[in-house]
């Protein structure tokens, strides 16, 4: 549904308001724009889209829907040396698993290359640009600092026809790189750094991926990326408050040439997550430095890595929507994100029974040859997603930490002399426990009640509930048990993050599972009862070899350390 008014702090659709979709309604209330609404996400393929990047995409593409308007996904690739066709692909199937589509064909800011360059001898005409050939440390020496302006390159003054031979001449390859550049000609004293004549292109021989070598002179980020918006007839460039300083050069760039539209730079805060960092620059530090196993492992915090470990679209959307949009900085605790996940796949996934640490139980009373088909919920509360069928066997598998030898009335499992549920099977009693050489319990011999499936025993009182699966037939699996990556809420004020990074991020066990999960696909979410939401790996999983990502707990565990 289209929105196109806000009177009561909320939108038509019952979108809650923001700011920035404020400025959107009074814009088209005023016939700014002639009433439309065309955003884009414009990120530069160096690396795969992480958390942070969820939430402009959300934000982009999520106002796109709700005024019925448009939403480019630009890839910014003006510079080669870090950019690659991999993570060009990872951020069109992010945005798409996401569950946005953006208009037309993908962008490039590669394709407007022949229109930057002519725009550049624009300004050289103008007297508004100079090739400068001071060495690049003089450029940054002579630029001074917040106390002192900077000073005047020898070559700001040089005639117009001059700049423009030479910056043909860089065009044409016939200097080295670094020999010169193209700066813009604003003031060596203005307040804002970024002001002070600002390199816009760069000789660098670099091949590039789309262009290839057409081409040895780069545009600067500040001069493609606001007349990349103008040729696509952005109206809103929203960008993170950090681009606020970039603000006037942008405007600037856009009031000097003849541009086709001036869109309006709106900036907001970007997300800061507790317990990760959502720097590009140190997350390739981990994947180059083996600290983790690549951009899409499950304890990174990039789309990819999340998508694998079983967070849902909807729980990434839910968790952006929760944290809103503003203009304060702040960091966002990181159980809101994990609790979008557990409110999303409690209500969506199907339930199973898996023993994490298992020990195996004989019930000495059952008959050896006896075999049982049982039935247990998919749901709890959700009974259209049926039944499942539970082999039930003379032989199981518990988990160990459901046994004891003996423990107070606080203890709601299984202890010596005591009975306890099978959840969806029979009653239990724990008669004897084997030891092994260690002391610890190896094997139990219990005793069932062939009276009590589906029913309470009648005179006595059961302790709780336990899971279970049959030893016949339950399915070996490799269980990967996920936790924060580091152990400390904001790991990038560190001298050195590495030195955050939590050693038990990542524990792999064998566990025994219902052979239901045999046949699950990868990515496949369920709550294993009592332990988590688990999900099939979306590249290891198969039938042969069983492989599931916790993806959260059942409940926060961070808040009681």
């Amino acid at each position: 549904m289209s929105e196109t008014k806000s009177t009561d702090n909320t939108t038509e659709n019952s979108t809650p308001t923001n700011f920035i979709r404020n400025i959107i309604n009074k814009d088209i209330a005023e016939g700014k724009n002639d009433g439309k609404v065309h955003t884009r996400f414009p990120p530069e393929p160096n690396g795969y889209l992480h958390v942070g990047h969820a939430k402009s995409i959300c934000l982009n593409f999520g106002i796109a829907e709700d005024y019925q308007a448009p939403c480019n996904l630009r890839f910014d690739d003006t510079n080669p040396e870090k950019e690659s066709e991999e993570f060009a692909r990872s951020i069109q199937e992010d945005v798409s698993w996401l569950g946005f589509e953006w208009e037309g064909d993908v962008h490039h800011a590669s394709d407007y290359f022949d229109d930057l360059y002519n725009f550049a001898e624009e300004l050289i005409e103008k007297g508004k640009a100079y090739v400068d050939e001071q060495p690049a440390e003089d450029i940054a020496k002579n630029r001074g600092n917040f106390q002192e302006p900077g000073k005047e390159s020898p070559y700001r003054d040089r005639p117009a026809e001059e700049s423009l031979e030479q910056f043909r001449k860089m065009k044409a390859g016939e200097y080295p790189d670094g020999q010169m550049v193209l700066r813009a000609k604003i003031d060596m004293s203005h307040p804002n750094m970024l002001m002070r004549d600002p390199v816009l292109y760069r000789i660098r021989r670099l091949h590039h991926i789309r262009t290839g070598d057409k081409w040895c002179i780069y545009p600067m980020y500040d001069f493609t990326h606001c007349i990349s918006d103008s040729l696509e007839g952005i109206t809103h460039s929203l960008c993170t408050l950090e681009f606020e300083v970039n603000r006037p050069l942008y405007d600037w760039v856009l009031d000097n040439i003849s541009a086709p539209c001036h869109p309006q730079q709106i900036e907001f805060s970007r997300l800061n997550l507790a317990y990760t960092i959502t720097s590009k620059r140190k997350l390739t530090q981990l994947v180059e430095s083996g600290k983790v196993d690549g951009w899409d492992d499950p304890r990174m915090p990039t789309i990819a890595g999340m998508r694998r470990r079983g967070f849902t679209p909807k729980s990434i959307r839910d968790f952006c929507a929760a944290v809103g949009i503003s203009k304060v900085n702040s960091v966002t605790d990181m159980i809101l994100l994990e609790d979008a996940a557990r409110n999303d796949l409690n209500d969506t996934t199907e339930r199973r029974m898996a023993v994490l640490d298992p020990i195996k139980v004989i019930i000495t009373n059952y008959p050896e040859d006896k075999e049982e088909t049982l039935q247990g919920m998919n749901h709890p509360k959700i009974e259209d997603m049926g039944t499942r069928d539970l082999p039930f066997t003379r032989e199981l598998y518990i988990d160990r930490a459901d046994y004891r030898e003996s423990a107070n009335k606080k203890y709601k499992r299984l202890v010596k002399d005591g009975e306890v549920r099978l959840r969806n099977a029979y009653v239990i009693k724990a008669n004897d426990a084997v030891l092994d050489e260690n002391g610890e319990v190896k094997e139990l011999h219990c005793t069932y009640d062939p009276d009590t499936l589906g029913k309470n025993p009648e005179g006595r009182k059961v302790r709780g509930v336990i899971h279970w699966v049959s030893a016949k037939y339950a399915k070996e699996a490799t269980v990967r048990l996920y936790d924060r990556l580091f152990n400390v809420p904001n790991p990038g004020a560190m001298d050195d993050f590495h030195d955050a990074l939590n050693p038990e991020s990542l524990k792999v066990i064998k566990a025994m599972v219902e052979p239901s999960l045999a046949d699950a696909k990868p990515e496949t979410c369920f709550q294993f009862e009592r332990e988590g939401y688990f999900t099939a790996d979306r590249y290891e999983h198969s039938a042969d070899k069983l492989v599931y990502n916790r993806t959260v707990t059942l409940r926060d565990s961070w808040s009681d350390k």
